[in-house]
């Protein structure tokens, strides 16, 4: 009988298979051996596309006169730092004792593109191929994946998904950075008196994440601040007083009134003084005592029920990273698959914020784990106790519909003794990851809201107050401190007063509708608008999964939804790249994300000659179209067409632009926003 190869993507990947095999492996160079099988790994890629010059040495030379370039056939080598490796698993895949491949590579579009690359490289024919697909790393998850592998065959379309997204990053990317290099390039370089033509990169997912922190920036320069003036009354009940806000409701004085900047609040402060003097008869409105009193009009008392979060996937796992410990979305990346090559947590690269069936039944194991964890103890406990572990799998943190690849983020309960040895950071993730899971076998957190509406003359003000009543799940996720609204922040208007005083809270529950109460004082509480937020490299994680939402047409959104920009696998690297060539510059304290000069200069020159490749629309509908070869449901042969007449029919529009002149009032515009060195 023949050997097996396991063919790993990472050297640290094949020792915990040849662990689980239980092996007893020599090793040799860039392999281990036993008597029935081997495993050997690759290192990332080994394989990349070949550049245009490989095919034409006057492909070397960029050129309108060659664009666009769309070969027929493409071609692929071997990547020169790699090529021993390259050598080592080629060899061992066509050996003559070898009968059956078992596929080991990250279970994902780029795993099965690294070893299809491989293969197709290394010329391998007549094997077995079996394609091992798991969701950690621990010993029962690899022997499950061995034991249950697929013929590779079945990966077939997912394959072709993987090679079109790599064709279409390529030709996207040479076409359109040499042609709008060839066309701008030196407009660019004149104005910014370099010595060289730049280089003007552009690609499907990365000038689309450009466009979007350069709209959000000019959204912000354009915001004009609009102030606006709201009336608070200081009411008294017993010895503790509360706020109550005036909004021009129904049957107010001012309803629907001009003079109004929304229902709470005037666009001048002179109109906001007339209501005081209205309500006062004239009187001071703070003369000791206060001049008034409010009546209450309603009280309104109900609970309110806050569930356990989803599950973390990558995006929402990086998004709070960035807001908690302020760090990259390619460290969050860095550290989580650190984590899941220690076996403490399930496969990283994931957009499910849900498990499957199967991994809800076998549930126990992680809890059974955790046990050995110090800070999971006393919750493990209270799970016991609730015996909610028994009923996951009716939940709604358990759907096999929602998942594409993998499930979400969780502690797979082993592995713990590589906590010692990770960093502080990589412990602080871990215990996030603990945490979010242990959260969703607890109750809901259940708050007590007051809300009361009480009236001065025929003008209303409302008050409202929530305190926690039972902590539920916030006992392991931690209660949310309030958030202060930030002065003058429109939005500071009659929220809820969360961890109100329990003194005012029960002098609070004690007020029955019709009762007459004092009013202490009224006052004008001046406040502004606030433009949009910058994004953070958290949120901007976010905004490209959800790009759907930033979709106007609902019949795209709606095809769309679930695709995002770029997949969870290269959000961060897209992120980091743009700031590499100095396009978007990174605030490492704050995580805030803008634009730098150049970044706006070559959004410019896209918005002027390739506008689509800002648009979510076109960025996502692409990623759907690979989804939907993976499915089946459409061609290779298809996609390519499209992609084919997409790239040639803007070279063509493009070559014939005459509209350099025209951007330099547009580089005039941005440039008066940076200093000039």
């Amino acid at each position: 009988m023949g050997k097996a190869v396991y063919i790993a993507e990472k050297p640290s990947v094949a020792q915990e298979f040849a662990r689980a095999l239980k092996l007893n492996v020599r090793r040799g160079d860039g392999y281990l051996e036993s008597e029935d099988a081997i495993v050997t790994w690759c290192v990332g890629h080994l394989v990349t596309m070949s550049y245009p010059g490989e095919y034409d040495p006057a492909l070397k030379r960029w050129s309108l006169d060659t664009l666009p370039f769309l070969p027929e056939k493409f071609r692929y080598e071997v990547i020169p730092a790699v090529e021993k490796q390259f050598r080592v698993v080629s060899g061992i895949l066509n050996r003559e004792d070898v009968e059956r491949i078992y596929v080991c590579t990250d279970s994902g579009r780029e795993g099965e593109y690294i070893y299809r690359l491989v293969e197709q490289e290394a010329h391998v024919q007549g094997k077995e191929r079996r394609r091992v697909w798991i969701d950690s790393q621990t010993e029962e998850e690899i022997l499950r994946g061995i034991r249950e592998a697929k013929d590779l065959s079945e990966y077939d379309n997912l394959s072709e998904s993987a090679y079109l997204r790599a064709k279409e990053d390529y030709l996207m990317g040479i076409n359109f950075s040499r042609l709008l290099t060839l066309k701008y390039g030196d407009s660019i370089s004149n104005y910014l008196r370099t010595k060289d033509r730049p280089a003007i990169s552009v690609g499907r997912v990365m000038t689309c994440v450009l466009g979007m922190v350069v709209r959000r920036e000019r959204e912000i320069r354009d915001f004009v601040k609009t102030p606006f003036y709201r009336v608070l009354s200081t009411i008294r009940v017993n010895d503790q007083t509360f706020e109550g806000e005036w909004k021009a409701v129904q049957g107010s004085k001012w309803f629907e009134s001009f003079d109004l900047y929304k229902e709470n609040g005037f666009k001048e402060r002179e109109k906001a003084e007339e209501l005081i003097a209205y309500l006062t008869d004239g009187q001071r409105a703070d003369a000791p005592g206060g001049p008034v009193a409010c009546q209450v009009a309603s009280i309104e008392k109900k609970k309110e029920k806050k569930n356990p979060p989803l599950l973390y996937n990558l995006a929402e796992l990086q998004n709070d990273c960035s807001k908690r410990f302020k760090i990259s979305p390619d460290e969050t990346l860095r550290i989580v698959q650190e984590l899941y090559e220690k076996k403490l947590v399930t496969y990283p690269r994931t957009d499910a914020r849900v498990l499957s069936t199967a991994a809800a039944k076998e549930i126990s194991r992680n809890l059974n784990g955790l046990s050995k964890y110090q800070a999971a103890a006393p919750y493990l406990q209270d799970i016991l106790q609730f015996q909610s572990h028994k009923n996951l799998a009716k939940t709604r943190y358990v759907n096999d519909k929602q998942i594409t690849d993998h499930y979400a983020i969780v502690p797979t309960g082993q592995g713990l003794q590589s906590l010692g040895s990770v960093s502080d950071m990589s412990r602080k993730i871990y215990d996030c990851i603990v945490r979010r899971f242990l959260s969703i076998f607890y109750p809901p957190a259940v708050y007590q809201k007051i809300s009361i509406v009480t009236k001065i003359k025929e003008e209303s003000f409302f008050s409202s107050f929530k305190v926690l009543a039972e902590e539920g799940y916030l006992k392991v996720a931690g209660i949310p401190q309030a958030k202060k609204a930030a002065k003058g922040d429109e939005e500071a208007e009659g929220g809820d007063r969360q961890n109100v005083d329990s003194a005012l809270f029960q002098a609070v529950q004690g007020i029955r509708k019709g009762a007459v109460l004092p009013v202490d004082g009224l006052e004008i509480r001046e406040g502004e608008t606030t433009p949009p937020k910058r994004y953070n490299s958290g949120s901007m994680i976010l905004a490209m999964e959800n790009a759907g939402q930033l979709i106007e047409d609902e019949e795209l959104r709606a095809q769309i939804k679930g695709s995002g920009i770029g997949t969870s696998a290269t959000r961060a690297e897209i992120l980091k790249k743009l700031m590499n060539i100095q396009y978007l510059a990174l605030n490492k304290k704050s995580q805030i994300i803008t634009p730098t000069l150049q970044g706006e200069m070559v959004y410019d020159v896209v918005d002027h000659s390739i506008r689509s490749l800002l648009n979510p629309e076109l960025t996502a509908s692409w990623e759907k179209g690979l989804s939907y070869v993976a499915e089946g449901e459409i061609t290779p042969e298809e996609y390519m067409q499209k992609l084919s007449h997409f790239i040639f029919s803007r070279t063509d529009v493009v070559k014939n632009l005459r509209n350099q002149f025209q951007l330099k009032a547009c580089y005039d515009q941005a440039a008066r926003f940076y200093e000039k060195n």
